[in-house]
């Protein structure tokens, strides 16, 4: 298997992990911390978003300094309705998976910045993925926890 299609079907698999996790998830469930000290679904989905549409951009790109226009500074933890968020996270897979799409084995050995300093483009994109299915497990732990709320206090979050 090449790496582009290794980075796919990674992709592929968290993507679908994630929408799985996703399905049927009420507005009223996301802003519900098991701890005060924890991050809420909202706060996660805002990352998620971000990365999707700033961070991988900006490994496709090589320009760690690029953004959307008119992307907020304060997007991550931000007021932001839930359908917009919902919105913003569908726009950013797909622009995951088309810039996925259009990679080159040679682009993929181009060094680019990550928060730990240069490396190959392959290994950004390698983390980047993973990081998609690291806060698809924290969604799922929250929202089991609430389904276990729930099996107690049916009017839990109500």
């Amino acid at each position: 298997m090449s790496k582009i299609e290794t980075l796919k079907a990674f992709a592929n698999t968290a993507f679908g992990r994630y929408e799985a996790t996703m399905k049927d998830l009420k507005e009223a469930d996301i802003d519900w911390k098991p701890v005060e000290e924890a991050n809420n679904i909202k706060w996660i989905l805002t990352h998620l978003s971000n990365q999707w549409n700033v961070g991988f951009q900006r490994t496709f790109r090589g320009d760690n300094g690029w953004k959307p226009a008119g992307w907020p500074d304060d997007y991550v933890g931000g007021k932001i309705t839930y359908a917009k968020l919902s919105a913003d996270l569908a726009k950013g897979k797909a622009g995951v998976l088309e810039g996925l799409g259009k990679l080159t084995e040679t682009d993929l050995a181009v060094e680019v910045q990550s928060p730990s300093g240069p490396v190959k483009r392959f290994d950004r994109l390698m983390r980047q993925l993973s990081e998609v299915a690291h806060h698809e497990g924290q969604i799922a732990y929250i929202r089991g926890a609430i389904t276990r709320k729930r099996q107690k206090d049916p009017k839990f979050l109500a």
